[in-house]
């Protein structure tokens, strides 16, 4: 099944967005967990996660720009 940016693309209801606007250390915390169990990783920290959305025009984190394959399906989309 093929995703589409309507499918998948709710910033406003990101834990990563919602952390950091409510400067919320626990759910950033919660968020870094998720990620590196989604990746396979354990590299993604709470630290590693300011952030203001997937489609605003600022600084992203790492995971955002590079491994979240949503996001890079939209754009190219």
């Amino acid at each position: 099944m093929a995703l589409t940016t309507s499918d998948v693309m709710d910033c406003e209801r990101c834990d990563a967005l919602i952390a950091t606007i409510n400067n919320d250390d626990k759910l950033l915390e919660r968020t870094a967990e998720h990620w590196c169990k989604m990746n396979n990783t354990n590299e993604i920290k709470p630290e590693h996660i300011n952030y203001m959305g997937c489609r605003a025009e600022v600084i992203k984190t790492y995971f955002c720009t590079f491994m979240y394959k949503v996001r890079k399906c939209c754009i190219e989309k």
